[in-house]
This record gives structure tokens, sequence and C-alpha cells, in this order.
């Protein structure tokens, strides 16, 4: 491991170099999300294609997260970083000129592999420059610096579509790369793992096809139906790649991921945890800038802002449940969070297609209040119930299972609100409307769409249709987020009780490297 000497302001440029980029990381989740409505006009495309603008992002990263957090440990931590960060910024800078949806949505998927590099390489060696005290404050920092992220990217991102086009949101992330490289990269230090072990190529190879195929055959079915020969080839060529997987895990010298870990109750009771975020807190966050833009028929602008509360409590809530720790325990906050989120999700299903902005506020807030008290405690949890020497890998199965669980969630509730669509516009319109097509136009939100397939039905109509699917749609949510956490709680509740001070943030990517902060 290198030691060479540095500056002591050195270390916090570098501090703030990958806080950075740790902000740029669910700001090119978020983005796009306001962006789906414009990309639609301008690009075309299903309700399937336009779900891969997000979801090829978060299945690439989750996928790539654990070969790149070895390759790091093994040719150097900031070559990852900065190899990481440049192809972001220039796969950004591509996306700003893609011709066709397909492209885009290859890049996305690109994009979230250099993702991956650039957070293995960046908070590991975060874990190389500080310790003790001043790591977990580190640590502390990248976690608020993804918060803000979050909060913010719905309100810039909706306030460059209207001013400059949906193509310019992706230069935000081509600067914050170049401020990245010029300001951090120069002042780190390279550090590796002189133990390290070579990538566990078939198991990443198997893992990532099992998401693939799953996550294509769920967004098939309402497409091309359930017992259709397309999506019954992915589901079951899903389940035979996760077979496989399993087998070259038990067989695998270097496995990146024991087994055995599954016979401990409490830490399949973490992996609970993203599910229910997921479903309370990631899935709104994509939908919510569909249905305002789509189907409100607000501009860009006033649907980031509408998405503040949502996203706002993940800078201030996440740390008062890490302090709350102390005299609470944190299966007992977690499952006081999916609680209010699911209160907030059956209000926000009450809301209908129309109601005045503020009617959306209130329950907005609560879903974001509930998901942040369990965000802030999950990733720590994935690591406290397992043996220490056992924390790199618990915590780097955990990111993938994070991020696994978010795309997976997002397609679920893709098909479902496709599914529903198709359903109620059968039953309210008659069985000879293009049901699948009209449900993917109004899954996209648009109404222009629909009209023009169906231009005899009323818009009153469309919104009655829209807000009765996107009522049962929250209302499974919530029962969903209620399960998962009832789940995590009950696996949970028997985890010792925490001696030191709490780590807030995601440390998944340094612990995977053996450098999690103590």
């Amino acid at each position: 491991m290198d030691q060479t000497a540095q500056h002591p302001h050195g270390k916090w440029l570098v501090l703030a170099a990958v806080c950075l980029a740790g902000m740029m990381m669910p700001l090119a989740f978020t983005a796009p999300g306001i962006a789906i409505p414009a990309i639609s006009h301008d690009l075309g495309g299903s309700a399937l294609a336009l779900a891969w603008v997000v979801n090829g992002f978060i299945l690439a990263f989750g996928s790539a997260v654990m070969a790149a957090g070895a390759l790091a440990d093994r040719f150097g931590r900031k070559r990852m970083f900065t190899i990481g960060v440049i192809a972001f910024g220039l796969i950004s800078l591509a996306q700003v000129f893609v011709p066709d949806l397909l492209t885009l949505n290859i890049l996305r998927a690109l994009q979230g592999m250099a993702a991956a590099m650039a957070m293995a390489g960046g908070s590991a060696s975060l874990a190389h420059e500080f310790d003790g005290t001043a790591r977990t404050h580190a640590y502390s920092l990248l976690g608020t610096s993804f918060g803000t992220g979050l909060a913010i990217g719905p309100l810039w991102s909706g306030f460059v579509i209207e001013h400059f086009g949906w193509r310019s949101i992706f230069l935000t992330c081509v600067v914050l790369s170049v401020m990245v490289l010029i300001f951090g990269v120069p002042r780190m230090r390279e550090s590796r793992d002189p133990q390290a072990k070579g990538v566990d190529i078939w198991g990443t190879i198997t893992f990532t096809a099992t998401l693939l195929l799953l996550t294509l055959g769920i967004l098939q079915g309402p497409q091309s139906g359930w017992a259709s020969l397309p999506t019954l080839a992915m589901l079951v060529g899903s389940a035979i790649a996760l077979a496989i997987f399993i087998q070259v895990e038990r067989t695998h010298p270097r496995s990146m991921l024991d087994l055995q870990l599954f016979r401990n109750w409490r830490f399949i009771g973490a992996q609970a945890l993203p599910s229910g975020t997921a479903f309370s807190f990631v899935v709104p966050l994509v939908i919510l800038p569909i249905r305002f833009i789509g189907i409100e028929g607000y501009d860009p602008v006033h649907a980031g802002m509408m998405m503040v509360p949502l996203s706002l409590p993940m800078l201030i809530v996440p740390l008062l449940a890490a302090l709350s720790t102390r005299w609470i325990a944190a299966s007992t906050l977690c499952l006081i969070g999916f609680v209010i989120s699911s209160v907030g999700l059956l209000w926000l299903g009450t809301v209908p297609p129309g109601a005045a902005q503020t009617d959306f506020v209130w329950p907005m807030l609560l879903i974001g209040v509930g998901a942040s008290l369990p965000w802030g405690l999950m990733d720590d949890l994935a690591i406290s119930v397992v043996a220490k020497e056992r924390a790199g890998m618990a915590a780097g199965f955990f990111a993938t299972v994070r991020l696994a669980s978010e795309s997976l969630a997002l397609a679920i509730v893709a098909a479902v609100l496709a599914g529903l669509l198709q359903v109620i516009m059968l039953r309210e319109l008659g069985s000879n409307v293009p049901a699948v097509a009209l449900g993917n136009a109004l899954a996209a939100g648009d109404l222009a769409q629909a009209h023009g397939l169906l231009p005899q039905t009323s818009h009153a109509t469309w919104l009655h249709v829209y807000g009765s699917a996107f009522q049962t749609m929250t209302f499974l949510l919530a029962g969903l987020t209620l399960a998962t956490g009832l789940l995590a709680f009950f696996t949970l509740r028997r985890a010792p009780a925490r001696q030191a001070e709490p780590v807030l943030v995601p440390v998944t990517i340094a612990a995977q490297s053996g450098s999690c902060p103590q």
C-alpha cells in the first residue's frame, strides 16, 4: 500500500471530490425521472423501453459494484476512481447527442457501470485517507452528499429541462466530473490491498444474467402476456441463471458470496430493508414526476418543486435516526419508518388526478420522512448482523441487493401499473380498445398519444382511468412496504445493541475492501 506523504488539507479535498462524485450518482438516477415525458415526446418509445432509461443505470450499477470493489482493491483505488469518473463524464457527454432511445438506454447502462467503478474506488480511498473519528465523519459527509443529490436532483433537473431541454441534464454530470478530476484526483493517494483476490467472473456474469432476465421478464409480462413465450423464456432463463449462480458460489474458491450467510436470519432481515425503501421511496421518486408532468400537466420546474417534500427529508432525518439509536433499537426505528411511509402511500393514493398541488405535499412528506429513518441505518445493520470477519462480504452483497431491489421494484411497479391500466380500460371502455398501447401511453404520462389512439374518449375519462390504477398501485406499495418492514423487524430485533458512534452512510464499498470504518 502506498503511503506517500500528503499535505493535511489534501485529504479534505479528496473527501470533497469523492462527495461530489457521490452527489453525481443519485443526480444521474433522479434526473431522467423528471425527463422521461420529454424523452418520450422527443425520441418516442414504449413504456417498456422508457423504463430502461432508469432501470438500465440501476441494474448495471448493482451488477458491477461488487466486481468493481474487487478490482479497486487489486489494481488501485485511485486508478479505479479516476477511470470511473472519466468514463462517467464521457458517457454523460455522449448522452447529450443520442439519436434514439436504444442508444440512450445502452449509454445509461454503461454509465451505471462507470458509476460503480467511481464509487468503489472513491469509497475505499476514504478509508485509506482517514482514521478513527475522522473516518466516521468522512463517511457521514459522503452519506450527506448522497442525500443532497437525491434532494436537489428533481428540482435542478426540472429547472434545466425547462430552460435548456432534457439533453442538458447530462451536461451537469459532465461539469461535476471535470471538477472532480481537477480538484480531487491529483491529491488522492494510490492504495491497494496486497491480499486482494481476483474477481469471481462467473459469479458476476450469472448474477447479472439473473437480474437482467428477471427484470426483462417482469416488464415484458404486460406487453405480450404472462403466459407468452418471450415472457416465460425470460423468467425461466432467470431461474436457470440463478441456479447456476448458486452452484458457482458453492464451488468457486474465491466466491463473491458465502452462501452460509443465509443461515443467519438477521442477515436475511437486513436484506429486506432496501426492498422496503425501494417500494416506499425509490418508486415514487421515479413514478411521480411522470404523473406530475404527463397527467397533472405541470411544467418540469413545477414538477421538480413538487418532489421536494419527498426528497428533502433525506438531508436531515437519516442523521437524526442514527443519533436516536442510542435510545431506540435500530430495528424499531426501521419499522416506525416503514409504517409512516405506508400511511403516506395510502394517503397519496387517495389524491385524485387534477387535485390541488397542496394535496400532494403532506402524504409525500410522510413518505420521505418514513423512508429516511431506515435509509441511514440499514447499511450498518447489514454489517453488524454478521461476524466481523464477514463484514466485507456482507457489505458488498448488501450494496448489490440494495440496487437490485430498486431495479426490480421499478420493474414490478411499471408492470403492475401497465397491467392495471389495461384491465381498467377494458372494463370502462369496452373490449375492443387497444388496451396494451393505451396502457403504455398512460403509464408513460402521454395523454396526447392515448387521445390519438382513442379520440372519442374525454380527458376526464383518461384522468379517471389513470387515477384508479395509480390508487391501486400505491395501496400495493403500502402493503409491500409494511410487509418488508415487519420482516426486517422480527428478524433484526435481537441484533446486539450498538456501542460505537453510528456510521451514517453507505459504507459498503469500503467495507468490501476490508476497510470498513469501525
